[in-house]
């Protein structure tokens, strides 16, 4: 492992070999805030950098990163929070429900 002066930032660089066989250990220096600099024939190629969120839980970080959620490209509109909803009893829901079992 070696390790490179960029713009007065001492940044740690792995080979792709040295990175797949201790991925883990370089995972956890990345979570610890450092940045890796990955070489391919003593190449850079890429550049791993921690993750920083804005405001957001780590929780939604993840569903973002796995594509099981989006983020808003804008505030909702005042107008969305004062639509009404149907007005539906109790009773009538608990009915709709019986009556679909029913069908089954």
């Amino acid at each position: 492992m070696a390790i490179m002066a960029m713009k007065g930032l001492s940044v740690r660089s792995a080979n792709i070999a040295d990175l797949r066989n201790h991925l883990t250990k370089y995972l956890r220096e990345v979570r610890a805030g450092e940045e890796i600099v990955v070489r391919d024939r003593q190449r850079p190629i890429a550049k791993i950098v921690p993750l920083t969120v804005d405001d957001d839980s780590a929780d939604d970080a993840a569903l973002v990163a796995s594509g099981f959620m989006r983020r808003a490209q804008r505030p909702l509109r005042a107008a969305f929070w004062r639509t009404r909803r149907a007005a539906v009893t109790v009773r009538s829901a608990v009915a709709a429900v019986s009556d679909e079992r029913e069908d089954r």
